[in-house]
């Protein structure tokens, strides 16, 4: 079985590290999420980019649909694998 990664959009950085933070105590997530900064094409301001959450889920235990509504709880989404 591959290792499955799944990637939560976020609007701002504070929303990310709030939700990398939570998914320990929500999800039981072992390994910290890394948070990966997503600037915008063609923009360079700070302001204009997304940040992401990259889960590790080798076991491919995590419930996609929990995720995307979770991440919906801080105005973002699950991005689609």
């Amino acid at each position: 079985m591959s290792d499955v990664r799944h990637v939560l959009v976020l609007p701002d950085r504070d929303a990310a590290e709030e939700v990398a933070e939570e998914m320990a105590d929500r999800f039981g997530v072992a390994e910290e999420p890394q948070l990966v900064r997503d600037a915008l094409a063609g923009e360079d301001d700070a302001e204009d980019a997304q940040w992401l959450v990259v889960v590790e889920d080798p076991a491919g235990r995590l419930d996609p649909a929990a995720l995307n509504a979770f991440a919906e709880e801080y105005e973002g989404w699950l991005e689609k694998p």
